[in-house]
């Protein structure tokens, strides 16, 4: 099954892929939100495209997990990516993931230019691995 996970920021929406099997997370880039009803229709044609049968989109919790605006348009514009898709839709809290993938950038010692092209998507990534391994466990058991 290929899941599309999406990173939501304001700016721009990290992509990650899983492979077929459902195993591992990769990068697949990032999209620059245009706005709107513009994004939903890019990200639901990227994932009929790409033949994703499930879409994961991290949700930013506050520390307390209650969910504030940001977590409300994540979950928003997820929704509305999966109903025109026709996909089903998993939100995932994603706490401190954006922060885990700066992190991880930062200690490869990667120049801040880089990094900052490549933390969303790392952090899609982060949020979709950690939901493929959450499969695995409930289906392993």
């Amino acid at each position: 099954m290929t899941v599309l996970a999406l990173d939501v920021g304001e700016r721009r929406i990290g992509l990650a892929l899983s492979d077929e099997t459902g195993i591992l997370a990769r990068p697949y880039g990032v999209y620059k939100r245009e706005g709107g009803e513009a994004d939903i229709a890019q990200l639901a044609a990227l994932s009929r495209a790409l033949g994703v049968e499930k879409l994961v989109v991290g949700l930013p919790l506050n520390m307390d997990g209650s969910a504030g605006e940001q977590a409300d348009k994540a979950e928003a514009l997820g929704r509305a990516v999966a109903q025109q898709a026709e996909l089903p839709v998993e939100l995932v809290d994603e706490r401190l993931t954006t922060e885990e993938a700066e992190r991880v950038l930062r200690e490869s010692r990667m120049d801040g230019r880089k990094r900052r092209l490549v933390r969303d998507a790392l952090a899609a990534v982060l949020i979709l691995q950690a939901w493929l391994d959450k499969q695995r466990d409930v289906g392993g058991r």
